[in-house]
């Protein structure tokens, strides 16, 4: 585990008052989930993802580097009376398995080595949610509370990235509109994809 990280995140969380709400890309998408399964939310924070997951009846496992996250949401999990499990857990140098989960959701966070190992974890006819910051935004970042994302391009998609990424993977659902129009309407900053494993593929996971 990365301390570096873990302890910036840590600090994050506790300052971080209020619960996170799950990524439009999940919420607004519901009726795309399969009646049972399992479920997947990947660096979680404070895991809004995998607290709508589990209440839309899904078996849900949530990650995340940050100890201070994931006790907060074990107790949201409690007081909400449903079942999540939790794990401190790296997911840079420990992705999932294959062929482990139903559905996978990612919000805002990038970290491009892993689609090979995220399209490989999804079942036949899985789905993958995903969503985070483009380069192509109307404010500056994250920094100035903005919450347009982090400066560092490493963590920023150019344009279409997504659908690059997951290619292997049958879109469902993508929305990105740059800066086109009015950039006080719509959806900016961000890109959202929804994907599925076609039945059958494997993609392979040293590309």
């Amino acid at each position: 585990m990365n301390d570096v990280t873990r302890r910036r995140w840590d600090q994050r969380y506790r300052e971080t008052l209020t619960g996170q709400p799950p990524a439009a890309v999940l919420s607004a998408h519901l009726h795309l989930l399969p009646a049972t399964g399992t479920a997947l939310d990947l660096a979680c924070g404070l895991g809004g993802n995998a607290l709508l997951l589990a209440r839309q009846g899904l078996a849900t496992w949530a990650w995340d580097i940050s100890p201070i996250a994931m006790a907060r949401l074990d107790e949201s999990a409690r007081q909400s009376g449903i079942a999540i499990q939790t794990e401190v857990r790296d997911v840079v140098s420990r992705p999932p398995e294959p062929a482990g989960f139903d559905v996978i959701v990612v919000s805002r966070f990038l970290e491009r080595s892993l689609a090979p190992a995220l399209q490989a974890a999804l079942r036949p006819g899985g789905l993958l949610f995903y969503q985070t910051f483009t380069k192509l935004r109307t404010g500056k970042g994250e920094e100035d509370g903005n919450d347009k994302g982090p400066r560092n391009p490493d963590f920023l998609l150019d344009d279409n990235e997504l659908l690059r990424l997951f290619a292997p993977l049958r879109v469902r659902f993508y929305r990105e509109e740059g800066l086109l129009g009015d950039t006080a309407r719509g959806v900016r900053n961000e890109a959202m994809l929804i994907a599925q494993k076609v039945e059958g593929h494997e993609p392979d996971r040293t590309a």
